[in-house]
């Protein structure tokens, strides 16, 4: 996919489909807030481990302890709180599409400057450069200074690991309830795109999930291109983060891998038990 900006804070995606979405960039006011509120969360997590480890080791001057501790133990509380501030974006922003705690709070997501999900490569990159956005900390001084003279409001970390932070904007798709309530309009299911070909296991997918791809592949023409665009997005993008798929770049879109998932499925369980 191709990407182009019309202003400052709209990010034009071109889909394979060669239909566009346009992505409302993230302000930094809301960034900044998300930023607070993670953060907020990772001193909450670190004052429990704290507590957590004087009630274990019943220690009554913790100071004291601190400076007859062995160097290993010392090195073990380090490497701790690293490991909080440190993977505590990164492991959100995988396992919940891009999103943590604060982004999910203002309605931000982090997405690939294709449009695509992030992977856990771009998920670790962007918030291992982090503590250089900070600089000097706790201001972010050198991110601020990135957004602010970077068209797509790219921090250091998002630049190196081509991803960008957008607003959800549920007002460009029909919301789901309206397109599944309407009449099924093409109960053949037929294929209209050309087959994406992917590896990936589908075992881990409910039937529920598959429920939403059908009936989205049963009455997407109802819908208008761009509508129908956004909603194939929505519905393949959650998809796209529990299976990561393999799959050929050039030759990938969202309808045609939904058609090849829903068909490939319908083979591999349903059609097996009868």
């Amino acid at each position: 996919m191709s990407a182009s900006l019309v202003s400052e804070e709209i990010l034009i995606i071109e889909t394979p489909e060669r239909v566009p979405l346009h992505f409302a960039l993230a302000s930094i006011g809301n960034r900044f807030l998300a930023c607070a509120i993670d953060h907020t969360i990772q001193v909450l997590i670190l004052v429990l481990v704290v507590i957590t480890a004087v009630i274990i080791m019943n220690i009554s001057n913790l100071a004291t302890t601190l400076e007859s501790a062995p160097k290993w133990v010392i090195a073990i509380m380090i490497l701790v709180m690293f490991l909080i501030f440190s993977s505590y974006f990164a492991f959100f922003e995988w396992i919940w599409s891009g999103q943590t705690p604060g982004k999910r709070w203002l309605k931000l997501r982090v997405i690939r400057e294709d449009g695509r999900p992030i992977t856990f490569w771009e998920a670790c990159v962007r918030n291992l450069l982090r503590t250089f956005d900070m600089m000097p900390a706790p201001f972010y001084s050198i991110g601020l200074i990135s957004v602010f003279i970077n068209s797509r409001d790219q921090r250091v970390g998002d630049l190196v690991a081509g991803t960008v932070v957008v607003r959800e904007r549920e007002a460009e798709a029909p919301e789901f309830a309206q397109v599944f309530a309407s009449p099924v309009s093409d109960p053949a299911l037929r294929r209209s795109f050309k087959p994406v070909e992917f590896t990936a296991s589908l075992n881990s997918l409910t039937e529920a999930e598959i429920q939403v791809v059908e009936t989205f592949l049963r009455r997407r023409w109802d819908l208008a291109d761009v509508p129908r665009q956004w909603m194939a997005w929505r519905v393949a993008l959650p998809i796209l983060y529990k299976l990561r798929p393999g799959y050929d770049l050039a030759t990938f879109t969202y309808e045609g891998f939904l058609e090849e998932l829903l068909h490939r499925y319908l083979r591999e369980h349903r059609f097996s038990t009868n």
